[in-house]
């Protein structure tokens, strides 16, 4: 392994895609079209249905979508145009590229989700892509009065460092302009060091009862290990998409869909029970 992670984040058990695996992504186009045809159908659905009519029910909690490694938020803008259309209210992370310290971005998305948490007085239920969902992980265990539920989509966090070697080399870049002198972007000590390990130890805690939680995987993941991206504590869901694609295929957002209205359903009941006791 290079040694530019720690060893600690690839335990045994879990490798790193190999170079023939980066191929599978190519099938992006694919997921990427399937969107458009969806997205096309659903508009011509909604311009024929008379306006009174069009508005779908409202979900109960604000869902903060989360992009991953070296994306942004408008990696996650077709997602976020689906959700709004089935009814959720969708915020984004205000992150323009996922290039800096973990922490840092932790703690600017913990005050974000405060903000609208304030706004709708409700708990957040957090999307996150790839980093963005090991991101949510940690935010879920620190904050549970502000994060009812998480659904996470190719994130590695059993093993943060089962990625494909490609990743490494951009870690590698950001460390080498980081000691240059943009210390906005990720260090050495982000990836091997203190900074690293607090990160880490964060996302393996274990999550309050009253926070759900749903790993969406495919074995088609030409970035990451599949094995990697589902938690004991989580309910598993597979897909079939590559791991770029997640944010973009219809199917995976679909999954996405009903794993929202099942933790959000799932936190009403528990609310019940307890308004009932």
């Amino acid at each position: 392994m290079n040694n530019t992670l720690a060893p600690w984040l690839l335990p045994d058990g879990y490798g790193r895609p190999a170079l023939a695996a980066l191929l599978r992504e190519g099938s992006l186009v694919t997921e990427a079209g399937r969107f458009a045809v969806r997205r096309g159908a659903s508009i011509r659905v909604r311009r024929s249905t008379p306006y009174a009519a069009r508005a779908a029910a409202r979900a109960a909690e604000p869902v903060l979508l989360i992009p991953g490694f070296l994306a942004g938020d408008w990696t996650l803008k077709a997602m976020a145009a689906e959700l709004r259309g089935r009814g959720f209210r969708t915020y984004r992370s205000h992150i323009l590229a996922n290039i800096g310290c973990t922490m840092t971005s932790a703690l600017a998305l913990e005050a974000r989700i405060e903000q609208i948490a304030e706004r709708r007085d409700s708990r957040v239920q957090l999307v996150g892509h790839s980093l963005g969902g090991m991101i949510s992980r940690g935010l879920a265990v620190r904050r549970p009065d502000l994060v009812s539920g998480i659904v996470t989509m190719g994130s590695p966090m059993r093993a943060p460092a089962a990625h494909h070697a490609v990743l490494t080399r951009g870690v590698r870049v950001l460390n080498r302009l980081s000691d240059a002198g943009l210390t906005a972007l990720m260090s050495t000590d982000c990836v091997a060091g203190e900074c690293a390990h607090l990160s880490f130890s964060e996302s393996q805690e274990p999550l309050r009862p009253e926070v759900q939680m749903t790993n969406i995987y495919s074995r088609r993941d030409g970035i990451v290990d599949w094995r990697a991206c589902t938690d004991p504590q989580g309910e598993a869901v597979e897909v079939r998409a590559s791991h770029i694609g997640m944010a973009v295929d219809p199917r995976v957002i679909d999954e996405v869909t009903s794993a929202l209205l099942r933790q959000s359903d799932s936190v009403a009941a528990s609310l019940s029970v307890v308004e009932t006791a």
